[in-house]
């Protein structure tokens, strides 16, 4: 068989259609919800998704000649979709609200907590050469 007639290259094609069916934009960016007092709130989420597929051609021991059914293949994919935050919009005001779990460990807030604590420090250092002093003393 030649590889362009070759039965993986459907069984790929249809295992992408259907993924490409499944992960949409608006998977990632959600539709707006519009409240009745006028707050629009737009859902944002994280989106995973993996898939594999193959296959192979085997010869029965009473194969005949231009048998064509000699393939054997499968597909599989999975989606994981998270949602990681809302966009607020209010008048001429957006906001971003978080909905990501708090750390679970001491390493994990240790984490979470660097980049204020860079931000504090560079402020803190900041000011003091503003005022005139060293950054050491």
């Amino acid at each position: 068989m030649s590889e362009k007639t070759h039965p993986i290259n459907d069984l790929m094609g249809t295992t992408l259609e259907k993924i490409q069916d499944m992960v949409k934009a608006n998977a990632i960016v959600g539709q707006p919800i519009t409240t009745p007092d006028g707050v629009t709130l737009i859902p944002v989420s994280k989106l995973s998704f993996g898939f594999a597929s193959g296959g192979s051609d085997f010869i029965p021991k009473n194969h005949k000649a231009g048998d064509s059914n000699t393939f054997g293949g499968g597909a599989g994919a999975g989606v994981n979709i998270t949602p990681v935050a809302f966009l607020i919009v209010r008048g001429e005001s957006v906001r971003l609200l978080s909905v990501d779990p708090p750390a679970a460990n001491t390493v994990d807030r240790v984490i979470d907590a660097v980049p204020e604590v860079v931000d504090k420090v560079t402020d803190f250092l900041n000011k003091r050469k503003q005022d005139g002093q060293s950054e050491f003393g």
